[in-house]
């Protein structure tokens, strides 16, 4: 998940837990899969357990570098909600010219509320411009929007 804050990033005390073998196994294959320590495996499963649990109706996606949140029905990530509200200008315009229903946009806004500066990188990467993406990437021919 990208952007943190520091107190975010910030350890807390360590403590012991002990995993039954399955579980033990699948942390161990994931560590190698990802080659991360099981720790940081643990710790990435957790914060996106507590995530879904904190905002029902929202998963997460990508692969092990881009993990983000997505409202589960619409297909769309919560930065898509949140910069189609921007947009749109408001709530109710938005709610009446998709299909996406009062509670969702509400869901990915108390979303962005809680996670401002993961949300504000996805939409402002999304803004760039072409010349800034040419410069990033300048072996790739951009097409023209239509």
């Amino acid at each position: 998940m990208p952007s943190r804050s520091p107190e975010r990033d910030r350890k807390g005390d360590p403590f012991s837990v002990r995993f039954t073998a399955s579980t033990d196994r699948t942390v161990e294959e994931e560590a190698r899969r990802t080659r991360r320590s099981k720790s940081a495996v643990v710790e990435a499963l957790t914060e996106e357990a507590v995530r879904t649990r904190r905002f029902p109706g929202i998963a997460f996606r990508g692969d092990d570098a881009r993990r983000r949140p997505w409202l589960i029905g619409t297909g769309l990530d919560i930065w898509e909600i949140v910069q189609m509200f921007e947009d749109f200008g408001s709530l109710e315009r938005l709610v009446a010219d998709t299909q996406l229903s009062e509670r969702q946009v509400r869901l990915a806004l108390a979303y962005r509320d809680a996670y401002p500066e993961e949300i504000a990188a996805a939409i402002a990467e999304n803004r760039r411009s072409t010349a800034e993406w040419h410069e990033l990437y300048p072996f790739i021919e951009l097409s023209a929007s239509a």
